[in-house]
């Protein structure tokens, strides 16, 4: 019995698989078990940041694991510090606190905004404001974060204490303020799960004016688009705004399961002992990779992130079908006339293409060391698909 068979025998359907089954992968190249070779425009959903099985970060890993891959948060070990240090000195947090997904992450930043506002102002101002069409997670709180009917079935009682407005209303987003009881502003600045939607610069000043005057954390969920996904470290670099709470995810592990919550000045203490805690997080295999990645991503790297999604952002408007191009760096959602998003990435993978989907647009989170040679060949199969 093949794997296919046996993954519907034995594994939860929870997930509409793709007829692939990979065996290998080197760059932005995944060969199937058949020997087929593939092009990956989705880097696992914007988690291989340098690609299939990357020299370093594969010497960084083994080299890890082969001293010591887990012992636990009663005691201290090198490389979960070397990971705090490097993420706090690159951008504006002072302390870090490690998780193992993207929702784990996101539940840490949402009971540290909590948290800090009790311990300033006592219990009842715990409100958090999201946005409609965001998406924060599938654990119960997350879900419950996330601003999108269709998640909000099934699982009843969701957890309480979210207000939703609609992205860029900043009318609406006042008058969810003063209507009192909040504590922190959820942004996604690109809505990733969404359909590739970036924010509005004004929307977001004003709400990280919002959040300075009445004493409010500004919290970015940066799972997507950070670690370097935009052209910058952060996303929220492009928008010039310093957050308070930041949770990262995704990239940042290069491949293996982490996540972190990056804490500002205001609430960098606010987590204390017996608050919050993770078994796995801070894991020292998963923090050795992640150091290898944020070494990684010097200037050059970052620039090129940008250069790439403007090379590719150009071709792909050129061809049939497509309407227009969203996003930044190696982030982008293309939105197509005549062609259905899910139909489009079946054929994709037809012609050796790997590439996602967001609602009605193709999805592109390609690796960040992606190749243009691998761009092209890439694009090439998205052109014959989108001529068809």
């Amino acid at each position: 019995m093949g794997v296919a068979q046996r993954d519907q025998q034995y594994i939860a359907p929870t997930y509409a698989r793709s007829p692939l089954e990979a065996a290998c992968g080197a760059g932005a190249v995944c060969t199937g078990a058949d020997g087929r070779r593939y092009i990956d425009f989705s880097s696992g959903i914007g988690v291989n940041s340098l690609g299939f099985c990357d020299p370093g970060w594969v010497a960084a890993v083994s080299g890890q694991a082969a001293k010591l891959q887990h012992l636990s948060n009663l005691y201290y070990t090198g490389p979960m510090v070397d990971l705090a240090e490097l993420l706090c000195k690159r951008t504006f947090a002072k302390k870090v606190f490690f998780a193992n997904s993207g929702a784990e992450a996101n539940e840490g930043m949402i009971k540290a905004a909590r948290k800090y506002s009790f311990d300033r102002y006592g219990k009842g101002r715990h409100t958090i404001i999201s946005l409609v069409n965001s998406f924060h997670g599938r654990t119960v709180t997350t879900l419950s974060a996330t601003g999108q009917d269709v998640f909000h079935q099934y699982f009843d009682p969701f957890t309480e204490g979210f207000r939703f407005i609609p992205a860029g209303d900043t009318g609406a987003l006042r008058a969810a303020v003063e209507g009192g009881g909040v504590c922190g502003v959820l942004l996604e600045l690109i809505q990733g799960e969404g359909g590739v939607v970036p924010l509005d610069k004004a929307f977001v000043d004003a709400a990280a004016a919002l959040c300075r005057e009445n004493d409010l954390l500004l919290m970015v969920d940066e799972v997507q688009t950070g670690v370097g996904r935009t052209g910058r470290l952060l996303c929220c670099e492009h928008y010039g705004v310093t957050p308070d709470l930041v949770s990262l995810a995704k990239g940042l592990g290069g491949g293996l399961p982490i996540g972190a919550v990056l804490l500002g000045e205001k609430c960098a203490d606010t987590l204390g002992p017996g608050v919050h805690g993770s078994t796995f997080g801070g894991n020292p295999v998963a923090c050795a990779g992640a150091c290898e990645v944020l070494r990684r991503l010097d200037g050059a790297l970052l620039c090129e992130v940008e250069e790439k999604g403007a090379y590719i952002t150009e071709r792909v408007l050129a061809m049939p079908r497509v309407k227009r191009v969203d996003g930044k760096g190696l982030m982008l959602g293309v939105t197509l006339g005549g062609m259905d998003s899910k139909t489009a990435a079946a054929a994709c993978l037809e012609h050796g293409l790997i590439i996602l989907t967001a609602k009605e647009k193709l999805r592109m989170l390609p690796p960040l060391t992606i190749t243009y040679a691998e761009i092209d060949e890439g694009l090439q199969s998205l052109r014959e698909v989108l001529s068809q």
